[in-house]
C-alpha cells in the first residue's frame, strides 16, 4: 500500500514507530432481526446479563489498578459506571426489545443512535462531547453481547521468537479504561479519529509517557490491520507505511529522543538559574501523594499543585461516600512528609465540568460555566470546613499552602478566608496544633479575576494562574471539544495579555505568582513566561528536566526585551514566530 499522511492534534510528545492495531467499533459488525414472541424475555435477560458483565469488568478494573496507572483513570472509570446505570442505558434498550422485538444488539444501537442524534443537536459542546462517554460504554456492551470483548495481543511464551513488533493502537475512539488492556503489552502509541488537546484519552496517554495524536478523523478507516505506522506525538502526524528512508530517518529522531532524555535526568541536581544568575522555582502537580516520589526524582522543590479532588473522585464505583477528615489528613499528611520540608500546595476542591462528583452533575445546563470550584465549595460549606480542617492539620507536619479555585468575585474571597478562619478556629477549640501562617493563595483561571488583579493582591498570599482554564474562558473554546480544539491557542493576544497582567500585579505586590497549567511544562513557552517576569513554574513531573534545560540556557535580559515587543503584538502569526525565535536567544 502506498505511504500516506494524517495530520491531527499532538496530544503527547514523543515518536512511536509499530503495527497498527485496529479496533473496529463493535456497532459496525450488528447484525439485525426480530426475535419470535416467545423469546422477548430471553432477549431482555441476554442483554440485562451484558450490563451486568460490563459493570463487573469496570468495578474489576477499579480494584486492578496498577498502583502506577494514571489517576485519571478512577474518575474516567466512575464516569461510565454511572452512565451505564443511567435508565436511558440500562432500561431504554429493554423497552425497545418488548416493544419492536429487535435483537439485543439493534435494541442497543439503536437507542444509542437516537441519544447521540439529541446531542448533536446541543449547543453547548461540553455536553456534546459527552456522547462519546456514552458510546464508548454503549461499546463495551455491544462486546460482550457479540463475544468480542476487548482484548490486546497476549505476550510472547516462553521459547518464542521475542522480537515482536510494537503496537500502534488505531481507533475511531478509546476509553481510558480500555487503554488499561494495553499498557502492560508492547502497546507504545495511539491514534484516534477524534479527541483534543484535553480529552480524556489525551490526558491518560502524558500520564502514561505515551506519543498520541488524535482529532484524525478518517485514521481508522485508512489504516489496515497490521500497517506500519509512525506517530510524531510532537507534530500530531502519523505515517502510514512509510518509505526505508523516512522509517529510518524516524528511528534516528527517535533513538535522540531517549539520549536525550537520559542527558535530562542527569540535571536533577543542578539548580535552576538562568544565565544571569535568577532562580527560578520548579515545583511539580500531582493527584495523590504516591506521586510525590516521582516528583522528588524529577528535581522538583516543591508541590505546586496537588489536585485534592482526585481523593473525592471515582468512589461511587467503588460503593465509598466522599473521604472524611481523618481519611483526607492522612492523604495530606503523607504527601506533606514525603517532600521532607518542601512547601506543598494543596488546591481545595475542584469538581464540576469534566470532573463530577455525581451523576447529578451531568444535568447541568453549562458545566464549565455552572457550579464548580470554589462555587460548590461555598455552596456545601460542611464539606468544605471539613476539608479546610484536614489541610490546617496536615500544616503541623511541614510547609503547606492552600490554593482556591475559579475565585471571580469579592465576596467569594471574603466568604473562603471567613471559612478558613471558621476552621481554624474549630481546631484552637479543640487543641489540634496547624499554622497559624499558613498562607492562602488564589487560582486566577476566569478573566475576570485577571482584570480584577488589586482586589486579589490586597487579600491573598499568593497567585497561580490556571492557564487551561483561563484560555478556555477567555476563548470561549472548550478544551475537550475536539471539534473546536484548534482554535484552543495559548499564544492569542489576549491570553497573553491576562497572563503577563497577572505576573506583573504580583511582582509588584511582592507575592509570588505561579503557572501551573499546560503551559507551564511547554518547553517552546518557558522563554516567553521568563521573560514575562514569572519565576515559579508547576508542571507534571516528567516534564521537569527539559524546562530546566530550558531555564539553563536563558538569559533574562534579552528575553525581557523581546517579551515586550511580543505583548504588543497583535497578529497571531507574528507572535507564534517571535516566540519560536526566542528559543535561540
Amino acid at each position: 500500500m502506498a505511504p500516506f499522511t494524517l495530520h491531527g492534534i499532538p496530544v503527547s510528545r514523543g515518536i512511536s514507530i509499530g503495527r497498527a492495531h485496529l479496533l473496529t467499533p463493535a456497532a459496525l459488525d450488528v447484525k439485525h432481526y426480530l426475535v419470535p414472541e416467545e423469546q422477548v424475555e430471553a432477549e431482555v435477560k441476554r442483554l440485562q446479563h451484558a450490563i451486568g458483565e460490563v459493570h463487573r469488568n469496570l468495578q474489576a478494573l477499579w480494584t486492578e489498578l496498577p498502583k502506577d496507572a494514571p489517576t485519571e483513570l478512577g474518575a474516567f472509570i466512575d464516569v461510565h459506571v454511572l452512565i451505564l446505570s443511567d435508565p436511558m442505558i440500562s432500561e431504554a434498550p429493554l423497552d425497545i426489545i418488548r416493544s419492536r422485538h429487535y435483537n439485543a444488539e439493534w435494541a442497543l444501537v439503536t437507542q444509542i443512535d437516537e441519544l447521540s442524534a439529541q446531542f448533536d443537536e446541543i449547543e453547548d459542546a461540553y455536553l456534546r462531547e459527552r456522547k462519546h462517554d456514552i458510546q464508548q460504554v454503549a461499546e463495551r456492551v455491544l462486546k460482550v453481547l457479540m463475544g468480542t470483548e476487548l482484548h490486546a495481543p497476549p505476550p510472547p511464551a516462553p521459547g518464542e521468537d521475542h522480537y515482536q513488533p510494537q503496537m500502534i493502537v488505531v481507533a475511531h475512539d478509546i476509553s481510558p479504561a480500555d487503554m488499561l488492556a494495553f499498557r502492560d503489552r508492547s502497546f507504545v502509541g495511539f491514534v484516534t479519529d477524534v479527541g483534543g488537546q484535553n480529552s480524556h484519552t489525551a490526558i491518560v496517554a502524558r500520564s502514561l509517557d505515551i506519543p498520541a495524536a488524535v482529532g484524525m478523523s478518517q485514521a481508522s478507516r485508512l489504516i489496515e490491520q497490521d500497517d506500519w505506522v509512525i506517530v510524531d506525538g510532537d507534530a500530531g502526524v502519523v505515517i502510514c507505511n512509510p518509505s526505508t528512508l523516512v522509517l529510518e530517518q524516524y528511528r534516528a529522531r527517535q533513538a535522540a529522543l531517549v539520549k536525550a532524555r537520559k542527558r535530562l535526568l542527569k540535571l536533577k541536581k543542578t539548580p535552576a538559574v538562568t544565565k544571569d544568575g535568577t532562580a527560578i522555582t520548579l515545583l511539580a502537580n500531582i493527584e495523590l501523594p504516591d506521586d510525590c516520589a516521582p516528583a522528588l526524582e524529577a528535581g522538583a522543590v516543591g508541590v505546586g499543585l496537588f489536585r485534592s479532588e482526585f481523593l473525592f473522585m471515582g468512589r461511587g464505583a467503588q460503593g465509598l461516600r466522599v473521604p472524611d477528615e481523618d481519611e483526607q489528613f492522612e492523604q495530606y499528611r503523607k504527601a506533606v512528609l514525603a517532600m521532607k520540608g518542601r512547601p506543598v500546595t494543596i488546591r481545595t476542591l475542584d469538581v464540576g465540568a469534566d470532573k463530577p462528583l455525581d451523576q447529578a452533575e451531568h444535568t447541568a445546563l453549562n458545566p464549565a460555566l455552572g457550579l464548580r470550584a470554589i462555587r460548590y465549595c461555598l455552596a456545601e460549606p460542611q464539606l468544605f470546613l471539613t476539608q479546610l480542617r484536614a489541610i490546617l492539620r496536615a500544616s503541623s507536619f511541614g510547609k503547606v499552602r492552600i490554593l482556591i479555585p475559579m475565585l471571580a468575585h469579592a465576596f467569594e474571597i471574603d466568604q473562603t478566608l471567613n471559612m478558613i478562619a471558621q476552621a481554624k478556629a474549630q481546631l484552637r477549640e479543640q487543641g489540634v496544633a496547624f499554622d497559624e501562617a499558613i498562607e492562602v493563595g488564589a487560582m486566577i483561571e476566569i478573566p475576570a479575576a485577571a482584570l480584577a488583579l488589586p482586589m486579589f493582591v490586597r487579600r491573598m498570599d499568593f497567585l497561580s494562574i490556571g492557564t487551561n482554564d483561563l484560555i478556555q474562558y477567555t476563548l470561549a473554546i472548550d478544551r475537550v471539544d475536539y471539534e473546536v480544539a484548534h482554535l484552543y491557542n495559548p499564544l492569542h493576544p489576549a491570553v497573553l495579555s491576562l497572563i503577563a497582567m497577572t505576573i506583573d500585579a504580583g511582582n509588584k505586590a511582592g507575592i509570588d505568582v505561579a503557572v501551573c497549567g499546560e503551559m507551564a511544562g511547554d518547553t517552546k513557552l518557558t522563554r516567553l513566561l521568563l521573560g514575562m517576569g514569572l519565576r515559579e513554574f508547576s508542571m507534571h513531573p516528567a516534564q521537569l528536566p527539559a524546562v530546566k534545560q530550558e531555564i539553563l540556557g536563558s538569559d533574562l535580559t534579552r528575553l525581557a526585551a523581546r517579551t515586550r515587543r511580543i505583548l504588543r503584538t497583535m497578529e497571531p502569526a507574528a507572535i507564534a514566530d517571535a516566540v519560536e525565535q526566542l528559543q535561540s536567544l
